[in-house]
């Protein structure tokens, strides 16, 4: 294994279940370019993988992620930074079709909170914390800190991150909306999985169609979002899986989906 294959480590813990894990920890899963690049290849890879249904990303037991290399940043100029492109590597991470869990302990701040905002739902610690700080060395947030904050949590909540750069705690999250469950430290990979888990028996289908609907249709009018869910409903009626679920319902036993 190359040095850019062990920035993020992949396992698979279960049928269905990517586990992806941030892998810096004398730098505090600081986001170099090269855990993204890895990061992304792990994605693009993952996405077009039939037997993934669902993909759980984590920082480990002590942090999520501590946010972007302030060492390579120092230096660098308006091109250079223009020239990194990393909405490119950040690209299949977003796009990524296949429900994405983000399990965070510790600390997800600067860019460890825009990457724990990539995924559709995010289970913290009771210690986790979250943090938009790059005011406070002279910057802002550039990969979605303000964008998908504010579309997460509200104007009035997002303002107040981006611009004191203070942290807010696991249930300020899950009050404001930003985190989907708060569990005890020990217990959040096991609590991702076992979201994960419920997901991959699901019908990778209706999963896909799901995920693309509601992001889709945040940015719409109601009228334009609804018309988006009644035909995405309607295509479903398309695939094996929806008789099999619903004759399995009926016959009263567990249905087996197979993506088709």
């Amino acid at each position: 294994m190359d040095k850019q294959q062990e920035t993020v480590l992949l396992e698979r813990p279960e049928e269905g279940v990517a586990l992806l894990t941030l892998n810096r920890p004398a730098a505090t899963n600081a986001l170099s370019l090269e855990l993204q690049q890895c990061l992304s290849d792990h994605f693009s890879s993952l996405s077009n993988d039939n037997t993934v249904r669902c993909i759980v990303l984590t920082g480990g037991d002590n942090v999520f992620a501590a946010g972007g290399d302030i060492t390579s940043l120092i230096e660098a100029s308006p091109i250079d930074i223009y020239q990194r492109h990393t909405e490119r590597l950040w690209a299949p991470i977003e796009q990524c079709p296949k429900p994405v869990i983000a399990a965070v302990c510790g600390y997800a701040y600067g860019g460890g909170c825009e990457l724990a905002m990539l995924a559709d739902i995010i289970v913290a610690g009771e210690s986790a914390a979250f943090c938009q700080p790059e005011i406070a060395i002279g910057i802002m947030p550039g990969i979605g800190g303000t964008q998908r904050l504010v579309r997460a949590i509200g104007k009035a909540k997002a303002m107040q991150m981006a611009l004191t750069g203070r942290p807010i705690t696991a249930q300020e999250a899950f009050t404001a909306g930003l985190v989907s469950e708060v569990c005890s430290d020990n217990n959040v990979l096991e609590q991702a999985l076992s979201n994960a888990r419920r997901i991959a028996r699901m019908p990778p289908l209706a999963a896909e169609q799901i995920k693309e609907v509601i992001l889709a249709g945040m940015d719409a009018s109601l009228p334009a979002a609804m018309a988006l869910e009644r035909k995405a409903n309607a295509l479903l009626f398309a695939s094996q899986d929806q008789r099999e679920g619903m004759v399995a319902f009926l016959e009263k036993r567990r249905a087996i989906f197979t993506g088709q």
